[in-house]
């Protein structure tokens, strides 16, 4: 089980790193077009903004896996040292809630909009909302695990 989930964060990072490097071929090319050529990639723009979308959701998702994001704790940990595993707790109570609403929008908006077709792509609209399915998705498994066993994600980090 612990090799599956490690595999899957794992091809979860090549995937981000896949699309940052088209995100910028697609962004440099399209610089190099329209400065150097007077012409352009009209589908550049939508495509890398769909990338950045992906990139930053997923992101979101891999550093709260990691422990990585922006936290303040010093002043829990200072005035309330004994409250702070249940302070946690209800922090990733908070997040799961949050993360379930933005996993229950993402998927209305991705249902609603699977049939709307990109004139310049070609690709559902719907692409954009589903990165959101997606990071609502791994965040809410995030906090499931780490209201109930705070240091299970992080054991798996030790034994690489």
């Amino acid at each position: 089980m612990k090799k599956t989930i490690k595999w899957m964060w794992q091809g979860i990072d090549v995937f981000i790193t896949v699309v940052l490097a088209a995100m910028i071929v697609l962004v440099f090319t399209n610089v190099v077009l329209r400065y150097g050529f007077s012409s352009g990639i009209r589908s550049s723009v939508e495509l890398s903004r769909l990338c950045l979308v992906w990139i930053v959701l997923l992101g979101a998702a891999v550093v709260l896996r990691r422990g990585e994001h922006l936290a303040i704790a010093e002043f829990s940990e200072r005035f309330f040292p004994t409250a702070v595993p249940i302070i946690n707790r209800l922090i990733w109570v908070v997040i799961l809630v949050s993360s379930g609403m933005l996993f229950v929008g993402a998927m209305n908006q991705t249902i609603a909009n699977w049939n709307n077709i990109s004139p310049l792509t070609g690709l559902p609209t719907a692409l954009f909302a589903l990165a959101g399915v997606v990071s609502g998705l791994l965040i809410v498994m995030i906090s499931l695990v780490r209201i109930f066993n705070p240091n299970w994600l992080m054991d798996m980090e030790d034994e690489e």
